[in-house]
């Protein structure tokens, strides 16, 4: 059998946030099924024991470093000339070397990418026969027009301009691939409407269940937000929670603890620190313990696109969880039988107090949601229409 060559924009090891998480475990699937040649960007060092993993997993592995302020050069010059910053950013020389070296050593059944950033190189012509196929996970285009919404002058003209021009991209790939992959149904719907129905492959992210298991520890009145605090929705969640809504809630129960978890806090996130009842956790080599101890999760994102992960992982440990109507429109659960739902302010606080109020109300919740990712967010089913565009029988 062919090798399949498989393009990611990071390194996807350790399985530990957002697109990792995703590429890993499609990576796992796809090594179960064949020979895999992994070729990947990193703009941070490599742990040996990440290494290590990866190759174990592939036949072949190349990572190849780039630099932040190399990189951005090229993102500033990539959209000088009518392309888009994530072009740019994703950018290498020496990755397009990487892949025309092994093009002329093998033969590969197909070429998998994990963003539309990297099309530029399905379209090198040491590549452009091979049967591809890429897996946007969700639209970034309108990511992009989300924030320029909700932002402000200049960089919500940037942001509109990014918009288009990775729209741009993202219609160019639709019809010249075998399969392009969304992590909805809700996603799905955005693409084919720039593109053409049926363009777009529904595979759906997971949860690793037996990694995030429910817990039987003591809880305390804490609420747990975890995330990546230098994106934009999460910086914007936490900031909002913090100031808009936690102090309503400290108000009624002023034992109780707000955390924040997540690596490379801005200074924006880092401020709440200054905040009564706020505990600015960072990064942590495993969630798990400060989420588990925590009586309610929160996922206040009212920027988010796609299928949360944060809410996937609450919900396998049997977390009860009140979400914002964003954080949830890409999954099918029931608010009130798998999780709480809030909008507004008061919403925020009557939601968050009922469950700090009445711990029972949180268990059913939380064991309706463990039950709810035990039936639809198995791994190996969720990505089962990726890997079988992949590897068609």
């Amino acid at each position: 059998m062919s090798p399949i060559l498989y393009l990611t924009h990071r390194v996807p090891f350790p399985p530990d946030k957002g697109d990792r998480i995703r590429t890993y475990h499609l990576l796992r699937q796809m090594a179960a099924r064949g020979r895999v040649w992994l070729a990947c960007l990193a703009d941070e060092p490599v742990p040996p024991e990440s290494l290590a993993a990866l190759n174990a997993l592939c036949e072949r592995v190349a990572i190849v470093p780039v630099g932040r302020r190399a990189r951005w050069a090229k993102a500033l010059a990539r959209l000088a000339t009518g392309g888009s910053l994530s072009e740019g950013l994703f950018a290498s020389n020496a990755l397009r070397r990487t892949l025309r070296g092994w093009a002329a050593e093998a033969r590969f059944g197909a070429v998998v990418a994990s963003s539309s950033a990297l099309w530029p190189y399905l379209r090198d012509p040491a590549l452009r026969a091979v049967p591809a196929v890429v897996d946007l996970i969700d639209v970034d285009s309108q990511k992009w027009l989300d924030f320029a919404a909700a932002g402000r002058a200049p960089k919500k003209w940037l942001y509109r301009l990014e918009a288009a021009r990775v729209r741009k991209l993202e219609r160019a790939i639709a019809g010249n691939v075998r399969a392009v992959a969304l992590v909805s149904g809700v996603e799905a719907k955005v693409y084919d409407s720039f593109t053409f129905g049926g363009a777009a492959t529904v595979a759906t992210n997971g949860v690793d269940l037996e990694y995030f298991a429910p817990s039987t520890c003591e809880l305390q009145p804490a609420l747990a937000f975890v995330g990546a605090l230098d994106y934009l929705p999460n910086e914007d969640a936490a900031v909002w929670f913090a100031r808009d809504i936690w102090p309503a809630i400290r108000a009624r129960f002023p034992a109780a603890e707000f955390r924040v978890i997540g690596r490379n806090p801005t200074p924006a996130v880092r401020a709440l620190a200054a905040l009564p009842g706020v505990n600015l956790v960072g990064q942590v080599p495993d969630v798990r313990p400060f989420v588990a101890t925590a009586s309610v999760v929160v996922v206040p994102l009212r920027l988010a696109r796609g299928v949360q992960n944060k809410v996937l992982e609450a919900m396998a440990m049997a977390k009860p969880i009140v979400a914002a109507p964003p954080a949830l429109a890409a999954l099918n659960t029931t608010p009130g039988v798998h999780l709480l739902s809030a909008s507004t302010p008061d919403e925020w606080v009557r939601a968050v107090c009922e469950l700090l109020a009445d711990p029972r109300n949180g268990q059913a919740l939380g064991a309706a949601a463990r039950q709810y990712v035990e039936c639809h967010h198995h791994w190996e089913r969720c990505l089962q229409p990726l890997v079988d565009s992949i590897f068609p029988k």
